[in-house]
C-alpha cells in the first residue's frame, strides 16, 4: 500500500471534519511585509492612484498589476452537490471553498468561491459577464444536467476567458487517462475495447464523448430507462446527440443486456450493479465505479472478477478524481493565454496523467495520487503546449459541442463585455507551484 493510500485510509471522525470547516477554509493573505507607513502609502492612497490611472489608460496593464488575470472563480448554483443533489447555494459553499483551497494548494492558483441564488441560465451568464473584470477563468461545479450543458456553452460564447464544467470534463479526462493506463497495463488497445457507461448526466455524457474522441472501439451509454439508442422515444437533445455518437450497433435493453462480454464498465450514476454482471464481463475487465459516496459495486466485490478497479473515493486505490485534471488545466490555460478550454487541451491533460502513471503502473496505480506534486505542473505544461499549437486558442469545441445552441446573453450595458487583453497573447509564468504537504487530506469525494 502506498504512503498516500495509508494516509487517506485513516478514517476521519465527524468532529475532525467539522473542525476543518469551522469559519470557512479560505483567508486573504497580504504579500507585503512589513505593513508600515511607507507600504501603506504604496498599496493605498496616494500610491494606488498611480496604478489605477495607468490601467485606465492601458487596460492591458491589469494583467500585471491585479490578480484578476490569474484568479479562478469557482461557480455553482447548488443544484447537483456531490451525492447530495439539489441542496442550494448556501450548502454548496463549503464544497466550493474546498475546491478553491485545493486550486491553491495543488496548483498555486488563487481562487474564489461564488455561489449564485438563481437557476436561470441567462441570469447566471449575465452575472458572470458583469463580474468578468474580476477574474481570469471560470470553473463550474455542481450544476445539474441538462442545464449544465446549456450554461457552459452560453458562458463560453459570452466570455473571453477559459470556462470549464469540472464535473463533466474533469471527470472525463481522468477516466480516459485511467482507461488508457489500464489498456497499456493489460495489453488491450483502446480501439478494441467495448465500454459501457452507466449514467447519462453531466459526467456520463462527457465521458462518452471523450472516449469516442479518443478512439474507443464501442461506447454504449445507459440512463435510468436503459440503453440510449437512435430512435428511442422522448430523448432529450443531449441524449439524442449521444445516440448519434455512440452505440453504433443500435443495441437496446438494460445493463443486463449490454454489460456481459464488455471490456469496461464506467459507473457515474446511483444505480447498483449486481456482482454477477461484473463476473459476466470479458476476461481482464476494467471497472470504474465512480458514484459517491457509494460506488455502483463495492470495489472488493468487483476485484473478484475485474483486473483493474477504480472508484471516486479517496479511501480506495485508483481514485478517479477531477483534481488530477484541475487545477492543472486552468494553470496551463492561463499560463499560455488561452481564451477557452478545447478538446485538444483536454486530451493533452489526459496524456500527461497517463505519462505520470506509467512510471509506477500497476493494477492499483493506473492514475497517480491527487497529492502527487508532479501532477498539476505536468498537466499545466501539457495543456500550455497544446494551446501553442496552431489554431488551439479558439478551435471548435469538439467534445464540448453544445447540446443547446444559444446566442450570447444580452446585457444592458455593452461596456461590460470587454475585448480580450493583448497581454493574453504572451506567456505568463505565474508564481511557483505550492508544495503539497504529505499529510494533506483531500476532501474531494466526487470524480
Amino acid at each position: 500500500m502506498s504512503v498516500a493510500h495509508q494516509d487517506r485510509a485513516e478514517r476521519l471522525t465527524e468532529d475532525e471534519i467539522f473542525r476543518a470547516h469551522r469559519g470557512g477554509k479560505l483567508r486573504t493573505q497580504v504579500p507585503i511585509t512589513p505593513l508600515d507607513a511607507r507600504a501603506l502609502s504604496a498599496i493605498s492612497t496616494p500610491g494606488v492612484a498611480h496604478v489605477s490611472r495607468a490601467i485606465a489608460e492601458d487596460g492591458r496593464l491589469a494583467a500585471d498589476y491585479t490578480w484578476a488575470h490569474r484568479l479562478v472563480a469557482v461557480v455553482s448554483d447548488g443544484t447537483a452537490v456531490l451525492g447530495l443533489g439539489d441542496v442550494g447555494p448556501a450548502a454548496a459553499l463549503p464544497v466550493m471553498e474546498g475546491k478553491a483551497a485545493l486550486f491553491k494548494a495543488l496548483g498555486g492558483l488563487d481562487s474564489v468561491p461564488l455561489v449564485l441564488n438563481t437557476r436561470d441560465v441567462d441570469e447566471i451568464v449575465e452575472t458572470l459577464v458583469r463580474l468578468r473584470p474580476s477574474f481570469g477563468a471560470i470553473n463550474l461545479e455542481d450544476v445539474a444536467a441538462p442545464r449544465c450543458f446549456e450554461l457552459e456553452r452560453a458562458l463560453d460564447a459570452a466570455l473571453d476567458c477559459p470556462v470549464m464544467h469540472n464535473d463533466q470534463h474533469g471527470t472525463a479526462i481522468v477516466a480516459l487517462a485511467a482507461l488508457r493506463s489500464s489498456a497499456d497495463l493489460l495489453g488491450k488497445p483502446l480501439p478494441s475495447m467495448r465500454v459501457v457507461v452507466s449514467g447519462a448526466g453531466a459526467a456520463g455524457t462527457a465521458c462518452a464523448r471523450m472516449l469516442v474522441a479518443a478512439g474507443a472501439g464501442e461506447v454504449i451509454v445507459l440512463d435510468s430507462r436503459g440503453v440510449i439508442h437512435h430512435g428511442r422515444a422522448e430523448l432529450s437533445t443531449a441524449k439524442a446527440q449521444l445516440a448519434e455518437l455512440t452505440n453504433p450497433r443500435g443495441l437496446r435493453g438494460g445493463l443486463a443486456d449490454v454489460l456481459p462480454g464488455a471490456d469496461v464498465f464506467i459507473g457515474v450514476s446511483s444505480a447498483t450493479v449486481p456482482e454477477e454482471l461484473i463476473a459476466a464481463m470479458a476476461p481482464g475487465a476494467v471497472v470504474f465505479a465512480l458514484s459517491n459516496p457509494t460506488p455502483e459495486i463495492a470495489p472488493e466485490l468487483a476485484a473478484r472478477h475485474a483486473a483493474v478497479v477504480a472508484t471516486g473515493r479517496s479511501d480506495h486505490p485508483n481514485q478517479i478524481s477531477n483534481l488530477l485534471a484541475c487545477p492543472g488545466i486552468f494553470r496551463g490555460a492561463l499560463d499560455a493565454g488561452a481564451t477557452r478550454i478545447t478538446e485538444r487541451m483536454m486530451l493533452a491533460a489526459a496524456d500527461a496523467i497517463v505519462a505520470l502513471a506509467a512510471e509506477d503502473l500497476a493494477p492499483d496505480r493506473v492514475v497517480p495520487s491527487v497529492l502527487d506534486p508532479r501532477v498539476a505542473p505536468g498537466v499545466a505544461a501539457a495543456v500550455a503546449a497544446a494551446v501553442r499549437e496552431p489554431a488551439a486558442v479558439r478551435e471548435p469545441a469538439g467534445v464540448r459541442e453544445s447540446v443547446v445552441v444559444r446566442e450570447p446573453v444580452a446585457v444592458r450595458d455593452p461596456a461590460v463585455v470587454r475585448e480580450p487583453a493583448a497581454a493574453r497573447e504572451e506567456l505568463l509564468t505565474g508564481t511557483p507551484l505550492a508544495a503539497v504537504p504529505s499529510s494533506s487530506v483531500s476532501v474531494e469525494e466526487r470524480p
